[in-house]
């Protein structure tokens, strides 16, 4: 994939999941908002519906108390305060329609402690009622037989007496207000009646929830408030109670909500959690995916490293072997013994070197698929470094270099393959050597930590930087080496230490400083 290409994809999939979260968070954020709006709203018809009911209340209580008092009193005097006439007279039915509409006022003559303003003292009231009398009468005109005689028969009669309409009802519930406003707070409404009230209204519009209120009388506290009640502005909800005929009035009943915040996030959690758990899936999808991408890259670019690296180990030795055929097969040199033992000894050695790097490719195959049949036997870890270090020891001589050894572990035995033990410290010594840019200085060192031996290779060759310390181990990664075009292989080296270490309930890992030198532990335990 194209490099620009790829980082423009990585750049709209993150946009998209930024977009994504940021919508998210802002309808939770908008859920929140819209919830408290409608608790608001709905805490508001609560408070309105309490007043009315109190105020009903209030009223109908005077009114019995009325009731009661003029019905224990005799027949009162009456007197029309106003009477209202209406005739209509029909000419084709010869009837008139006589209306008539009247209010009596009955006055019962007596005074009463009707209000009790609760300052000890009575206030004196006449008790008067108030009544509407309608009366409707038809009458049919008619003559005599000598068509001279005019008569006026009453046909039908209807006489309706009822209460005062709905303007002079008000007249007289705003005639009580006057008289409650002097009666204490506290004797016209009771704490048990709002909280009887409130939980009632809150139930029907299912909020549960604590709540604590309270009665204000112009701003400041009366006795009628629940117990842990606190005047906090922010978090108050407010109505008139008690108001007169204009909806002014000097009390307020207000009520707070201390676990508010937490009722409404409760009310939206499960639909936000559920918001949030598919965000996180799509998170982490999104990880995964970019993670692969980047991952597949990279191998990508390791496995074209490698084949490179593969085919300019391989076509080394093809180059010689060929050269060495084609000397063979002159007359010259086949009449040659000794030349023709050179050149074979070559095509010998090549071939083997060409084997080993195929080797190398399989045995960490047969490793990742665990088909590697690794047989253990009681070694003696000195015995593997001595036979290591043989190995190499010519090249490091060639090139003027030197291997000493520190071996100060007084126990050395452990359950472990020879034959790939010692693969693994030729590995990690060719490694030193091919990264060593001067002649190879390479001190080798074990001692005994616990019930562990530990085995310090250090070189004072190239060294590595932090991050290609991290991927080292790994399978196909090698550090790119700039100018230095003499280090050569494919990789798979220090996978396969790692593999085979792993492998042996061991520890494998590296220390370097770019420009002085890497060290390598091996840690294994003990027989």
């Amino acid at each position: 994939m194209n490099k620009r290409l790829f980082v423009l994809l990585v750049a709209l999939m993150s946009l998209s999941l930024i977009g994504i979260i940021s919508v998210q968070f802002l309808w939770i954020k908008q859920s929140v908002e819209d919830k408290e709006e409608q608790f608001s709203n709905t805490v508001s018809e609560v408070l309105n519906e309490v007043s009315d009911k109190i105020e009903e209340r209030e009223t109908k209580d005077y009114f019995e108390r009325y009731i009661n008092i003029k019905d224990s009193v005799g027949e009162p005097k009456s007197s029309h305060l106003r009477n209202i006439f209406f005739i209509d007279r029909d000419i084709n039915s010869n009837e008139i329609r006589f209306y008539s509409h009247g209010i009596l006022e009955e006055d019962y003559n007596i005074a009463s402690t009707f209000f009790d303003n609760g300052n000890g003292s009575d206030t004196i009231t006449t008790i008067k009622n108030y009544t509407s009398k309608r009366t409707k009468t038809i009458f049919k005109e008619d003559y005599g037989l000598d068509g001279k005689e005019y008569k006026l028969n009453a046909v039908q009669k209807l006489e309706k007496i009822g209460g005062l309409s709905a303007i002079e009802k008000a007249q007289f519930e705003d005639v009580f207000s006057e008289y409650a406003k002097k009666v204490p707070i506290h004797k016209r409404v009771s704490n048990q009646e709002i909280q009887l009230l409130l939980d009632r209204e809150l139930k029907n519009r299912n909020l549960n929830i604590e709540y604590e209120y309270g009665v204000y009388s112009r701003g400041l506290p009366t006795k009628v408030k629940s117990r842990k009640f606190k005047f906090e502005k922010d978090m108050l909800y407010e109505t008139a109670i008690f108001k007169d005929s204009e909806g002014a009035s000097n009390f307020s009943l207000l009520i707070s909500f201390p676990k508010k915040k937490k009722f409404l996030i409760q009310s939206i959690i499960k639909m936000a959690l559920l918001s949030l758990l598919f965000t996180l899936v799509i998170v982490i999808a999104y990880s995964g995916a970019i993670y692969q991408l980047i991952r597949q890259k990279q191998i990508a670019e390791i496995k074209s490293d490698f084949i490179n690296n593969m085919t300019h180990e391989f076509k080394t030795p093809i180059a010689t072997i060929n050269l060495a055929v084609e000397a063979i097969r002159n007359p010259k040199i086949i009449a040659d013994p000794e030349k023709v033992d050179r050149y074979l000894t070559m095509i010998r050695e090549e071939n083997k070197r060409m084997h080993a790097q195929v080797e190398n490719v399989l045995r960490i195959s047969k490793l990742e698929k665990n088909q590697l049949d690794i047989s253990k036997d009681r070694v003696d870890v000195h015995d593997i470094i001595e036979d290591a270090i043989a190995h190499v020891e010519l090249i490091v001589a060639d090139r003027g270099g030197y291997i000493e050894t520190h071996l100060d572990a007084s126990r050395t035995e452990v359950l472990a393959s020879e034959m790939h033990f010692t693969n693994v410290i030729v590995n990690i010594l060719d490694n030193a050597i091919k990264y060593s840019v001067e002649a190879p200085r390479i001190d080798i060192y074990t001692e005994v930590v616990k019930n562990y031996i530990v085995i310090k290779v250090k070189d004072q060759g190239a060294g590595m930087s932090k991050a290609v310390v991290k991927k080292v181990f790994e399978k196909f990664y090698r550090e790119h080496t700039g100018d230095l075009h003499n280090v050569k292989g494919h990789g798979l080296g220090l996978a396969y230490v790692k593999k085979i270490v792993d492998d042996h309930q061991g520890e494998v890992y590296a220390e370097s400083e770019k420009g002085k030198g890497s060290t390598f532990y091996i840690k294994l335990p003990l027989i």
